[in-house]
């Protein structure tokens, strides 16, 4: 039983050592746990906070009952407190902190601009200073949706580097008009940066300049009989036209907004974000935060800005559905304006995502309950002690033992859990036609990076009562108390939905055809086939990328495919003369002549 008067005299301890500075704090108990980390404008006026034991929730007066010592981190501003906080708790992942689970990365549109002719691609990933990016987009096929309007608009390039610096004629994006075709000077540079100028001002929001300005330029082009010009001024006014009659009445006027709501149902919490841009949806996402029990909805809301704007680059406004008490020190943080509408078009707003999040959260409890029930049945019928909250599957894959792999894949309550699936290269290279030898390997490496954290409650085998066998025999020296191991073999015919169970001291047995249980093992073992064949394939495909190139000094991964672009292929680059591969950019005389000295010697 925790003390909290104890836990109280600890804090008022460390309150009065505390930075009147921004930072981030953390609460420790005597067994060195983190229990919380937080971030504040005034350290010591947050955690001050915390003294006030009767207007604390119970969660948080354990929490204060659990505290042995603090940690300061003093830093320079409100954004850096926000960036180290989201460190802190992704690395410690604390328990009486709000935790949302966020391993998504969301595509953006991306031009280089500092290019000598910038080109327009989808884009994931880190972001640099050096190019220009817009979004987030909910999905691919929105980012897909707007190329199609800039290319059409624009007529801005898509391809790639490689491509461009090596065409000799106009692709077909050009016949169809979406293309200007800069790589062989149909459009001079000063006329292309316009046109990039021209995009980055339509994807700011400021359309109605540039559609004024086509127009005068298409009237310009027909008085003096340019007719083809004023074609194609045309086609680029009629795709802004139809982008503007396509915005949603409800989000005009926004120019860049994300809109943030919170539900509560079923002991679940769903915040759905709604990413604006331009008077238009570019679609929605939800959120499931867990450890929310006893928090308030601005608590929650609070944590989530916290942590998502960590990672991802925020818009102009953030519209959320209950007001924030810290609405001030998160837009520093932030850098966003963080509103919060009782009436209005905005409050309308605010109320659809919320009524998204309701229906979200519905469809996650159906989920829930169908994956809930299947689990109490596996429970039951293969008695397990306990509902199992951890399955892993494992599966080899490999052709007549090149490229062998062994792949896990990770089953929750939840549904599959893809950021802890891992990929196995199988080491030995003796072993790699025997699917026993194999598995024995993956599951022995498995194991010794185990952890209490990531301890399986069941693990199921692509295989029969041997594969069951010789796991066993592998893992003889390990802990394997708490943990069902299960075989699943194909049935007769090898039809699925027939397969035997086999589990070490019973006997093999069926379930029941086309029983939901049966559909549901199946879902996992066919999971974990396909993660590994796919892996697999990427091993391959990439082993077969490999040429004789590889071998040849000074020649780089980018000087290699420039040159496979080029020619074709590793035996089209053999045959040419020292001509031919000093055509490819980046090939000097002197590559050219080690790279056909190295193939004719």
């Amino acid at each position: 039983m925790f003390d909290l008067q104890q836990g109280l005299e600890n804090l008022k301890r460390h309150i009065r050592v505390a930075p009147e500075s921004p930072g981030v704090y953390r609460m420790i108990s005597e067994y060195d746990e983190v229990l919380y980390v937080g971030k504040a404008k005034n350290i010591k006026k947050r955690i001050t906070s915390y003294s006030h034991i009767d207007k604390l929730p119970v969660r948080l007066k354990q929490m204060v009952a659990q505290i042995a010592r603090m940690e300061f981190i003093i830093v320079e501003n409100e954004a850096r407190a926000l960036l180290v906080e989201n460190e802190l708790i992704k690395k410690f992942k604390p328990r009486y902190n709000i935790l949302l689970k966020d391993d998504k990365t969301f595509p953006h549109l991306m031009i280089d601009i500092q290019s000598a002719y910038p080109c327009l691609r989808k884009y994931r990933g880190q972001r640099h200073d050096k190019n220009k990016y817009f979004g987030p987009f909910a999905s691919v096929g929105a980012v897909n949706s707007v190329i199609d309007v800039l290319q059409k608009a624009f007529l801005l390039r898509s391809c790639s580097d490689a491509v461009f610096h090596n065409r000799q004629r106009p692709c077909l994006q050009y016949q169809i008009k979406r293309c200007s075709a800069p790589c062989v000077g149909r459009i001079s540079a000063e006329n292309y940066r316009r046109l990039v100028e021209e995009a980055v001002d339509f994807l700011e929001g400021k359309n109605t300049r540039i559609q004024d300005e086509l127009s005068a330029a298409m009237a310009a082009a027909s008085a003096r009989e340019d007719y083809e010009t004023a074609i194609v001024l045309r086609d680029r006014i009629r795709a802004l036209t139809a982008v503007q009659s396509k915005q949603n009445v409800e989000y005009a006027g926004i120019k860049s907004a994300d809109i943030i709501a919170l539900a509560r149902e079923k002991n679940l919490v769903c915040l759905q974000i709604f990413f604006i841009r331009s008077g238009q949806n570019c679609g929605n996402a939800p959120y499931f935060p867990s450890q929310t029990e006893d928090a308030s909805d601005a608590e929650i809301m609070e944590a989530f800005i916290s942590s998502f704007y960590a990672t991802h680059v925020p818009p102009r406004e953030i519209i959320v559905g209950v007001p924030l008490e810290n609405a001030g020190f998160l837009g520093d943080a932030t850098g966003a304006k963080i509103s919060f509408y009782q009436k209005g078009n905005k409050a309308k707003l605010a109320e659809t995502a919320r009524e998204n999040a309701k229906a979200s959260i519905a469809r996650k409890v159906a989920l829930m309950a169908d994956v809930e029930s299947n689990l109490q049945a596996f429970r039951d019928k293969f008695g397990l002690a306990d509902i199992p909250r951890r399955i892993e599957i494992y599966d080899n894959s490999h052709i007549q033992g090149s490229y062998a792999i062994g792949a896990m894949v990770v089953a929750t309550p939840e549904g599959f859990d893809r950021k802890n699936y891992r990929t196995f290269n199988i080491k030995n290279p003796d072993i790699t036609n025997d699917d026993f030898a194999m598995m024995k390997e993956v599951l022995v490496r498995r194991f010794l990076r185990m952890s209490a954290e990531n301890r399986p409650d069941v693990i199921l085998l692509d295989g029969g009562r041997g594969q069951l066998n010789a796991v066993y025999e592998a893992l003889a020296d390990f802990d394997l108390g708490g943990i069902a191991i299960i075989a699943i073999s194909k049935g007769p015919e090898r039809n699925a939905g027939k397969e035997f169970y086999h589990m070490k001291d019973k006997e093999s047995f069926a379930l029941e055809f086309q029983s939901p249980l049966a559909f549901y093992l199946q879902n996992l073992r066919d999971e974990a086939h396909r993660f590994a064949i796919g892996t697999h394939r990427k091993r391959r495909g990439k082993s077969i990328f490999k040429s004789s190139l590889d071998e040849v000094e000074g020649i780089g991964a980018r000087r290699k495919r420039d040159l496979l672009n080029y020619f074709g292929s590793a035996e089209e680059v053999a045959q040419a003369g020292i001509k031919d591969l000093q055509k490819v950019s980046g090939i000097s005389k002197k590559t050219a002549e080690k790279i056909y000295n190295y193939f004719h010697n």
